[in-house]
C-alpha cells in the first residue's frame, strides 16, 4: 500500500475487504503519508476505508436507521465527504452460489443501497460510489461468459441490480472513458488467470452526472497486482478533471 500510494497519488483512495478491527487500522502510517483515514470494520471478515488528502467530513457507517441490513452486523458500506464530494466505500457481498440465501441477500442488499442513495442523496450532488461490486456489468467485462455460465457476478439480476443504481443517476465512470473489452481488475489466485488474463471487471467507480461531466481519464493499474503476494484486485484509477477545466 505505501509503494502504491507512493507513486499513484490518489486525492481519495476506497479500500475494501481490510480484514481489520477499526484499533488495528494503521491511521498513523497514512497519516504519515498526508491521508486522513476512516476505517470501518468488525475484524477477520469484510472491512471497507476512505483515505483522503483533501479532507474527511461527516462519516457514516452502513445502511444507517430505518433500513434493515441483509447482511446486518458486517462492515461492508462506509461514508464520507472528502473535498466537497461525497465518497461511499462499498463492499458488495459475494454470493457465494446462484440460488443459495447468500446470493438471495446480495440481491437484496444491492436493492438497499439502492434506497439508500434514494432516501439520503440527490443524482445531481457530487457523489461517487465505488469499490468491490463483486459483479461484472456486462458481457465484455469477463473473459469468457461460456466459463461463467451458471455462476454468481454475471447473473441478469444482480446486472439488473446495478441497472437500478445506473437508472437513479449513477455513471460507470471507467466505461465513460473506456469502451475496450477484456478491461478487468480481477484475476483467480488460481490457474494462472492473472498471467493468462483471465479476470473479470468487478471493481466499478459509481459517480453521479456532475461528476462523470469531469472524467478525464481511467485505467486498471495490472502492475500492482503483480510482485510478492498481491491481492487478487488491482486499484482502479479515474482522474477527475477540476470543474471549469
Amino acid at each position: 500500500m505505501e509503494e502504491w500510494i507512493g507513486y499513484a497519488r490518489p486525492d481519495v483512495l476506497c479500500l475494501q475487504e481490510t480484514k481489520l478491527a477499526d484499533d488495528a487500522f494503521p491511521a498513523m502510517t497514512f497519516a504519515a503519508l498526508g491521508y486522513d483515514g476512516v476505517h470501518h470494520g468488525q475484524g477477520r471478515w469484510n472491512g471497507v476505508a476512505i483515505l483522503s488528502r483533501v479532507g474527511i467530513d461527516d462519516v457514516t457507517t452502513g445502511f444507517g436507521d430505518g433500513f434493515e441490513d441483509p447482511y446486518d452486523g458486517e462492515a461492508r458500506l462506509v461514508g464520507a465527504t472528502c473535498g466537497g464530494t461525497r465518497i461511499a466505500s462499498v463492499y458488495v457481498p459475494n454470493g457465494r452460489e446462484v440460488g443459495s440465501e447468500f446470493y438471495d441477500r446480495k440481491l437484496a442488499w444491492l436493492d438497499r443501497l439502492r434506497e439508500w442513495l434514494g432516501a439520503h442523496h440527490s443524482p445531481t450532488e457530487p457523489l461517487a460510489v465505488l469499490g468491490d461490486f463483486n459483479v461484472a456489468p456486462e458481457d465484455r467485462d469477463v473473459w469468457s461468459v461460456k466459463a461463467f455460465e451458471g455462476a454468481t457476478h454475471v447473473t441478469p439480476a444482480e446486472r439488473d441490480a446495478l441497472a437500478r443504481l445506473r437508472d437513479w443517476g449513477l455513471v460507470d465512470a471507467f466505461r465513460a472513458v473506456r469502451s475496450e473489452e477484456k478491461l478487468f481488475s480481477y484475476w483467480d489466485y488460481r490457474r494462472g488467470d492473472f498471467h493468462q488474463h483471465r479476470g473479470m471487471r468487478i471493481d466499478l467507480v459509481y459517480v453521479t452526472r456532475p461528476l462523470a461531466a469531469g472524467v478525464a481519464f481511467a485505467v486498471v493499474d495490472r502492475n500492482a497486482r503483480k510482485g510478492t503476494a498481491p491481492s487478487d484486485h488491482a486499484p482502479v484509477i479515474v482522474d477527475l478533471a477540476p470543474a471549469g477545466d
